[in-house]
């Protein structure tokens, strides 16, 4: 008798925990499969920084981004991007295993850097932020779903246009806006070398108030750029 009140007791909230999860799981199959082709609305961080603002207070707070297709982003942003962080992006499918060793090698298997633009695109869009091991386990689960449905150049869309460059500020096409006041069409390869050297935290380092290490960055990645063979890079790869 013990052991069937127990059930009853536990029966309904295991039940829709499970519903939850199959719930869950869907959405995400769904996701990406509609985002194959389709503008990306709202990604998952871009609801979780609108609830937060919420919360505290600060109702004049609205996240969104401009979505814009690839043919609309210039050549230049697009390779920066990869040339800050992840020039590996068109060979590997989905995870730099030599950066990701590294990083253990480095930090006695503490769960920072070495994520690729594909696993970024799939923690942006769908998951919280945060570093736990049931995140990092979802995040790849899902990396590998849009490594297997989407194309590179998806991905790459994707990311542009979801990515946070500042407070409140999402998608390459805002941030252009916002920032140097012209379509991301425009982005010439100095403002896109900036854009993208904010990228490891848009909240610490600012586009309109660089800091030293942010204007080191960008010339980094400059020189990054041309040493990836700069336009004919893209080409090559099918990427823009």
């Amino acid at each position: 008798m013990k052991k069937f009140a127990g059930k009853g007791i536990w029966g309904k909230p295991v039940l829709w925990l499970k519903r939850a999860v199959i719930l869950l799981f869907g959405l995400w199959v769904a996701g990406i499969v509609l985002f194959a082709f389709l503008p990306v609305p709202f990604s998952a961080v871009m609801v979780e920084r609108q609830v937060s603002a919420w919360l505290t207070g600060d109702f004049g707070y609205v996240a969104h981004s401009d979505w814009v297709p690839m043919s609309e982003i210039s050549a230049p942003m697009t390779l920066a991007v990869m040339a800050a962080e992840d020039q590996k992006f068109p060979e590997h499918w989905g995870f730099d295993v030599d950066a990701i060793q590294s990083v253990l090698d480095k930090d006695g298997g503490k769960m920072r850097g070495a994520s690729t633009l594909s696993q970024q695109t799939a923690k942006n869009l769908f998951l919280w932020d945060g570093r736990s091991w049931v995140r990092k386990g979802l995040e790849a689960g899902l990396t590998v779903g849009i490594e297997t449905v989407w194309t590179k150049r998806r991905i790459l869309t994707v990311y542009l246009n979801i990515v946070e460059f500042g407070d409140g500020v999402f998608g390459v096409e805002q941030a252009s806006q916002h920032f140097f006041h012209k379509p991301a069409s425009r982005l010439t390869a100095s403002q896109a070398a900036l854009l993208a050297a904010v990228l490891p935290n848009p909240h610490l380092f600012k586009v309109n108030a660089p800091s030293a290490y942010v204007l080191r960055r960008q010339q980094w990645i400059l020189r990054q750029m041309s040493q990836l063979g700069g336009e004919s890079f893209l080409q090559e790869h099918k990427l823009h």
